[in-house]
């Protein structure tokens, strides 16, 4: 039996500016993300977004960034999503985690508490790239096509077996 690999840990160099609200951190081992929390109380009507502040700030190391991503359940239950979803928190940034917050509910308004775990944070080494200009991109199987131009779905053999007539 193969182990799985460990984690790799990055040191990240955080500044508290709210001193009451948790350092980011996992809900349970394995968590790719840590949670960020409201630094206010605010009520985000129909259709409505604002620009939440976290608490924290961070150096995020040369190599890495950070990336703000939606917590799944606030969506599931509450519509609340984030405006430019993922953030993106560059290696230079030195200010405050914010999450700009909408909530794409179109009849009930969402409360949100100070404290509250409004997103999730995912550190990922990313790659610098370095253009080269070509005048030929070469060939692909996907060419040029975008935006849709497969389609919405993909044929799916019916089940096998007997079928019911209504």
């Amino acid at each position: 039996m193969t182990m799985p690999p460990q984690s790799q840990t990055v040191p990240v160099a955080l500044r508290r500016l709210d001193p009451d609200l948790p350092v980011p951190t996992q809900a349970r081992p394995g968590d790719a993300g840590v949670d960020l929390h409201a630094r206010e109380e605010l009520h985000l009507a129909p259709g409505e977004r604002a620009l939440v502040g976290t608490g924290v700030a961070i150096a995020v190391p040369e190599g890495y960034a950070a990336f703000v991503h939606p917590r799944s359940g606030l969506a599931a239950r509450h519509g609340l999503t984030i405006v430019n979803a993922p953030g993106t928190v560059d290696s230079g940034y030195r200010g405050e985690i914010l999450v700009n917050l909408l909530n794409t509910d179109p009849r009930e308004g969402v409360d949100v508490q100070r404290g509250d775990r409004i997103a999730q944070l995912v550190l990922q080494q990313v790659a610098r790239p370095v253009f080269t200009e070509v005048d030929d991109l070469g060939a692909s199987a996907r060419g040029d096509g975008g935006h849709g131009h497969t389609g919405i779905s993909t044929p799916v053999p019916a089940p096998a077996g007997p079928t019911r007539k209504g």
